[in-house]
């Protein structure tokens, strides 16, 4: 059953940051640290991995079902969604397009590519 969606002061503090930090425990306890693009498309949060599937954090954030993400000094504990539905992937693109498309051309690029699209996690309270 899908979490519910995040809270209006948590989706607006995502939605003005550029890049956040996502925090995942590594297997010997250790917390990685990585910065990633956040989009807020239709009042609900996601993130890709720029890497495609092989990102450490998000197996690790799949695997766990969730993922610690700083903005602006503030820590959001977030449950992680899978989200393959196509037409939800399509605004997800848009919102990609529309933040970063101007900032960084060649990276936005990147995130719309589908081994990216692929890894669109929705972001939802734990």
């Amino acid at each position: 059953m899908p979490g519910s969606t995040l809270d209006q002061t948590t989706l607006d503090l995502l939605d003005g940051a550029i890049e956040v930090e996502a925090r995942t425990p590594r297997r010997d306890g250790s917390i990685s640290s990585r910065p990633i693009w956040v989009v807020v498309a239709d009042g609900e949060a996601y993130v890709r991995s720029y890497r495609g599937p092989g990102g450490a954090w998000y197996r690790r954030a799949r695997d766990d079902g969730r993922l610690t993400l700083v903005a602006d000094q503030s820590e959001i504990e977030a449950a992680v969604e899978p989200t393959t539905d196509d037409e939800v992937n399509r605004r997800v693109s848009d919102a990609y397009r529309q933040k970063y498309g101007a900032r960084s051309p060649g990276a936005t690029e990147t995130m719309l590519d589908p081994p990216v699209t692929a890894t669109t996690l929705r972001l939802a309270a734990p």
